[in-house]
C-alpha cells in the first residue's frame, strides 16, 4: 500500500519532512521544508497514481518471483545438450499463469 510519505517524495523530491505516524494522515507531517503548491488534494491523488501503477505491475513482481526459482542457465544447458524446450517451456508456463494486465 501506498503511504503519504511515498507519495510527498514522488511529488516533491526537495520536501523535508518528518511523520505521519502510522495511523496519522496529511495533517500529521511534520514539515522542515514544505514545497510552495503542496495540498492535501495532490498527495491524495499522487497516492492513487503510485497504487495504480503499483497493482499494474503485480504480474511481473509475480513472474519475477518464478523466474528467479528457475535454475534458468542449467535448464537451457540442458536444453541444449538434449535438443528440449524445457526452459521455454518453464517461461511459458509463468507467463499464463501471470499475463500482463
Amino acid at each position: 500500500m501506498i503511504e503519504i510519505p511515498q507519495a510527498i517524495q514522488s511529488l516533491y523530491p526537495e520536501a523535508e519532512f518528518a511523520g505521519p505516524a502510522n495511523d496519522g494522515g496529511y495533517d500529521d507531517v511534520r514539515w522542515h521544508i514544505k514545497p510552495d503548491g503542496i495540498t492535501k488534494a495532490k498527495v491524495d491523488a499522487e497516492i492513487v497514481r503510485l497504487q495504480t501503477e503499483w497493482d499494474a505491475q503485480e504480474y511481473a513482481r509475480n513472474r519475477k518471483a518464478e523466474y528467479d526459482a528457475l535454475n534458468q542457465f542449467e535448464l537451457m544447458t540442458d536444453d541444449a545438450a538434449n535438443s528440449t524446450t524445457t526452459h521455454a517451456d518453464a517461461i511459458e508456463a509463468i507467463k499464463k499463469k501471470y499475463p500482463k494486465g
